[in-house]
């Protein structure tokens, strides 16, 4: 199938830009920068239109213009706390259908973070529960008793509408799967999962490839998501607004936006590995051989790169992530990773038009106001070498040469949705200086490119900090002086530490320092 959307044709048709910022600190890495020939003879025709001097900067449509008188400035706001419900919330009992576990328990819970301060509760809405054993068959009675006791509590809502399983990131405390009729579609089709290079795939979430053809009980993916979504807001209507305020769209595994290049829960991949490729499914492959043809070049839709290491590889040794002639800056190379980060950046356009249809007599209604947010993975381990290999294998086209999350942020920013981004307890000096890791750089460059496309962020933590410093870094990065507040902050997530004592003296106050108005 051939994406619709554009959105991977518009930067083969402006010069590579380079970041000004990164050339500074990274001079060491940029020896052969001036023998790189820019590649200017687009293969696509650009659908949005173009721009100013050598930045690829996509034009904003009328909505992106008023948007940017619409969002207020948030210098004095505070920033709402959300914590995650925990990941063991749902079991499934002896009958096969899932239920709450250890109500009076959550309900205490959920009073004591209310006294705290917190504002809302995140929950994640699992595809694999609602229509769990039949297409069409929604059972929303499991969230209509969740969300009657967050309500109850006194807490608002964020809710994570969730097309992806956890089975393998649970840490043996149970999990979620996709829908049981999509697995048995799974056990005789494969193919509607994502494969890598050698076969292997896992059934966490559904392959874009078949976002639009018709596998799923006569369905497509698309259609799928957008019938569950039309369901969800049917049934929570009266609490749109008022109680959700949050919507969070799945776009992929762990809800964000990327492919599954990193599996950490199924043995494949280990930290810091670069991780590989997922893109050798039948249907991602079909469209990489059009895409090639269109080209004028069909050996290119054979496979994807042969010279890219494996999962566990390190970016030294591995040429697709060097600087040779077979290397991302070849013309090949070029194809490939336009070609795969564009198809991510498609399906998300595909996924938040329909969310943003469905929602927008919401977003139009002051007093019912629901944001809609899209997450993003945080990948920052090579993020201080040349290829950022680690980011190009999980869909996002960001080297040092080339800022890859600004058409994803223009994505969000036309259909209004607000970027949730990860990462804001990190710093650079947390993190093993042999893998080149840069949680703060990545950071910031991600709302750098967000204040340009006039996007609200809300924020989120990537690892378990209940430590002052931790802590401290979240409220400095929400309250950045150099740029917009965070909307929001998603603490993930719920579990019995953040209860201890030495813990909860530290995450009370944090929780104030963040609601009280700067």
């Amino acid at each position: 199938m051939a994406c619709k959307c554009g959105a991977y044709y518009y930067t083969l048709n402006a010069k590579t830009s380079f970041d000004r910022d990164s050339m500074k600190t990274r001079k060491f890495l940029f020896r052969n920068v001036s023998a790189i020939r820019m590649f200017t003879n687009g293969f696509f025709r650009c659908k949005w239109r173009s721009v100013v001097g050598n930045r690829r900067i996509l034009s904003m449509d009328a909505r992106e213009k008023s948007r940017s008188t619409i969002l207020e400035s948030s210098k004095d706001k505070r920033v709402p706390i959300f914590v995650m419900m925990p990941v063991d919330t749902f079991v499934v009992d002896a009958s096969g259908s899932p239920r709450i576990r250890k109500v009076k328990a959550l309900t205490i819970s959920l009073k004591a973070l209310k006294l705290a301060g917190v504002h809302g509760i995140g929950v994640e809405v699992w595809w694999g529960i609602v229509e769990r054993f039949s297409p069409f068959d929604y059972n929303w009675s499991l969230y209509e008793e969740l969300f009657k006791l967050i309500a109850d509590s006194g807490l608002k809502l964020h809710v994570a509408l969730s097309f992806h399983s956890n089975i393998h990131s649970s840490n043996g405390k149970g999990g979620v799967s996709l829908p049981l009729w999509i697995l048995e579609i799974g056990d005789v089709n494969k193919d509607i999962y994502y494969r890598d290079q050698h076969g292997f795939s896992n059934n966490d979430y559904l392959t874009l490839g078949v976002d639009q053809v018709p596998l799923l009980s006569g369905r497509t993916a698309l259609q799928c998501y957008e019938n569950f979504m039309l369901s969800f807001v049917n049934k929570f209507e009266s609490f749109l607004g008022s109680v959700i305020e949050e919507i969070s769209i799945g776009l992929g595994p762990s809800g964000e936006l990327r492919y599954p290049a990193h599996p950490f829960g199924d043995g494949r991949w280990k930290f810091p590995g670069i991780g590989e490729f997922q893109c050798y499914d039948k249907y991602m492959m079909e469209d990489l051989k059009m895409a090639a043809c269109r080209e004028g070049k069909p050996q290119w839709g054979d496979r994807g790169p042969q010279n890219a290491g494996c999962y566990n590889s390190l970016p030294s040794g591995v040429p697709f992530f060097e600087e040779g002639q077979e290397s991302f800056l070849s013309d090949y190379g070029r194809f490939f990773l336009e070609w795969y980060s564009g198809r991510l950046i498609c399906h998300a356009d595909a996924i938040l038009a329909k969310a943003a249809k469905i929602l927008k007599k919401y977003q139009e209604n002051e007093q019912t106001s629901v944001l809609l947010v899209a997450k993003i993975g945080g990948i920052y381990w090579w993020y201080q070498t040349l290829s950022h290999p680690a980011e190009l294998t999980a869909g996002y086209y960001n080297t040092a040469l080339r800022d890859g999350y600004d058409p994803v942020v223009s994505v969000l920013s036309r259909h209004g949705a607000a970027l949730h981004i990860p990462c804001l307890e990190m710093m650079d000096s947390d993190t093993p200086p042999t893998y080149l890791c840069s949680p703060e750089g990545l950071l910031k460059q991600i709302r750098s490119v967000s204040k340009k496309r006039i996007i609200n962020l809300i924020g989120r933590n990537t690892t378990e900090r209940l430590d002052k410093t931790g802590l401290g870094k979240i409220h400095s990065n929400c309250y950045n002086s150099q740029s917009e507040v965070v909307r929001s902050f998603t603490y993930f997530r719920m579990n019995d530490s953040i209860f201890r004592v030495e813990n909860w003296n530290n995450f009370v106050p944090f929780v104030r320092m963040m609601s009280t108005d700067l």
